[in-house]
């Protein structure tokens, strides 16, 4: 830390001005090749307030710790997971497999990208998602008639139910006692053959395997939630316990499944990539909109060729960057003279946990490859 923040201190005045950090902030994000990526000066300047805690316009040694162990650190030396969503038979080539959707896309092809990227990527941890329904699931449009539509639903008879339908039934689980439900064939029957991994797919003898949907009243997308928020996996805290940083997020479907744990993945703070050749989808434009949104939250949407450069922290973007910077304001408290003082966490909220040591070099910051 001493020797970096001495390298971008140029007046030697034991503090880090705005044109200062900018050159930091340059030397940090580049490519594998050592070319810097473009950063808005907006988006320094907001950075360099978030790590100016004071407000006074410079970067003190005791600011640029806190910056260098909670940020520069994490950015050099990400913790990476690789998160493989719902890779089963049944949406490859069976009851549900998704050739047979509007995108017309193979959900075998993500076998070969996805077992390519274990081989050659050194993630810290691998988990794996599994649909695993009970076979009275409420997403199965075989199975509508097991429970009271509310007089909500836009289709209000069972028996005029079809495939793809959204219909709203009665809960008694459901905060509002109505629980929207998109109606698919029974697919993922724990137990059953369409539940299993495709034969091909690589599972990392030290991975975790999450089991999903498995609460009969309410379907489960996403590896970290159900659809309505009653229940969770243990996702997060597997993620959290290993200090992960960056979630890259790969499977099928696209649009529903894989695209559901990134918007989670993002939500509960992570650094979040979605692999696009490593995932297939279900509708063209859902998928768009799926990228588009997690774009706008400052999550990538990359090729598996450019992950192993990013999870060795030779690849430094800036969304990550600054996802990882506006995590870090919602813990910090700021003074009036900050303008960040309008995102002061509640005071209990705050966490007291502090970082570890850090153990990295000036040149990681300026190293181009």
């Amino acid at each position: 830390m001493e020797a970096c923040f001495k390298s971008f201190d140029k007046d030697e005045d034991n503090a880090m001005n705005i044109n200062e950090f900018t050159a930091l902030i340059k030397a940090l994000f580049r490519n594998e090749k050592g070319k810097p990526y473009p950063v808005d000066n907006h988006l320094i300047n907001e950075i360099f307030l978030i790590f100016n805690k004071s407000g006074d316009g410079s970067i003190s040694k005791e600011e640029f710790a806190h910056c260098w162990n909670a940020w520069i650190k994490k950015i050099v030396r990400p913790v990476s997971a690789l998160l493989v969503i719902d890779v089963q038979n049944d949406f490859i080539s069976g009851s549900l497999a998704i050739t047979n959707c509007p995108a017309k896309q193979d959900g075998e092809e993500v076998v070969q990208p996805i077992n390519k990227l274990i081989e050659t990527t050194p993630f810290d941890i691998i988990c794996y998602s599994l649909d695993w329904h009970p076979q009275n699931h409420i997403s199965f449009v075989e199975n509508v008639a097991l429970r009271p539509l509310d007089p909500s639903s836009s289709v209000s008879n069972a028996s005029q139910c079809k495939l793809g339908d959204v219909v709203v039934f009665t809960s008694d689980v459901a905060p509002n006692n109505k629980m929207d439900q998109r109606l698919w064939p029974a697919h993922c029957v724990q137990e059953s053959w369409g539940s299993e991994f495709h034969k091909d797919l690589i599972i990392h003898p030290q991975s975790e395997v999450i089991h999903k949907g498995i609460n009969p009243e309410v379907d489960s997308y996403s590896a970290f939630f159900d659809n309505a928020k009653l229940g969770k996996t243990k996702m997060d805290e597997i993620l959290k316990a290993s200090g992960v940083t960056d979630v890259y997020v790969c499977g099928i479907a696209t649009d529903v499944c894989v695209a559901s744990t990134a918007f989670h993945s993002l939500e509960l703070g992570f650094r979040t990539i979605l692999v696009d050749d490593c995932s297939r989808g279900i509708d063209e434009t859902d998928i768009k909109n799926s990228y588009d949104k997690i774009r706008s939250q400052n999550g990538l949407v990359v090729q598996s060729h450019e992950v192993r450069a990013m999870v060795q922290g030779r690849d430094r973007r800036v969304e990550l960057g600054y996802q990882w910077a506006v995590e870090l304001r919602k813990n910090i408290i700021y003074p009036p003279k900050n303008k960040n003082c309008k995102f002061n966490p509640v005071m209990d909220e705050v966490e007291t946990s502090k970082d570890k040591p850090a153990e990295a070099s000036a040149t990681e910051v300026t190293a181009s490859a």
